[in-house]
């Protein structure tokens, strides 16, 4: 009897790609060389989308991500603009790359916390619940859910900040890791410090346990003014 070899789909390329650019990502990569938590003025950030990425071109950022809460407006907002001015210049390669963000609020053993999706299609039909401006509820209020809609829309699955939240990160991230999240916002300042560098103690606690778990590591100033260089 014959039997069938189950398909392989494979991850893709975008994802792939990202996933060995969170590989490469230490203590000194944010902000000088990436930044994967920015807000504007399409959630609580203070920023146009256009007045980012412009900024992200001055400092010769190589990869940027918009994560406004629950809203993909000015990521779009700031990609036709980015990709105009790339149809523009003498030298496109040398600009950032803009992935898809978003940050989303969700329940995670009765914790309300914030995850980051990365490298997503917006357009896809289980990201919808997630992009209308407004936190959701019910099962799509749910980390499992959250997580798993990222993932079917192609992306990857962050937690964002785990040390600002009501529980531990020694209890938050292995309740993450066992719905598939995957990674932790390891390197983050939580003192709002200028100029921005990830706190010390905060750091090397969560990337243990993240180690612990297999997951990897982003980081971002999360910034809400009017510098993607510093957080306020």
């Amino acid at each position: 009897m014959l039997t069938q070899t189950p398909l392989l789909i494979s991850e893709p390329s975008a994802t792939t790609k990202l996933r060995k650019i969170f590989a490469s990502i230490d203590a000194f990569s944010c902000p000088h060389r990436l930044n994967f938590h920015l807000h504007t003025v399409h959630s609580d950030g203070k920023m146009q989308a256009i007045d980012l990425i412009q900024q992200a071109i001055s400092l010769s950022l190589s990869d940027v991500a918009i994560t406004d809460h629950h809203a993909i407006t000015g990521y779009c907002i700031a990609k036709h603009y980015l990709d105009h001015f790339a149809s523009q210049s003498r030298d496109p390669h040398s600009l950032p790359n803009l992935w898809t963000g978003i940050e989303i609020n969700a329940s995670l053993i009765f914790t309300e916390v914030h995850i980051l999706g990365y490298s997503f299609d917006p357009e896809h039909e289980a990201m919808q619940p997630y992009v209308q401006s407004k936190t959701t509820a019910g099962l799509d209020y749910q980390a499992i859910s959250v997580i798993k809609a990222i993932h079917l829309a192609g992306g990857l699955a962050v937690l964002a900040h785990p040390a600002r939240y009501r529980r531990s990160p020694e209890d938050l991230i292995p309740a993450a890791a066992a719905l598939g999240i995957d990674g932790v916002e390891t390197y983050y300042g939580y003192d709002n410090s200028d100029p921005w560098k990830p706190s010390p103690k905060q750091t090397e606690e969560i990337r243990q346990i993240a180690d612990t778990y297999g997951l990897m590591h982003t980081c971002g100033t999360d910034s809400h003014g009017f510098k993607i260089s510093r957080r306020l």
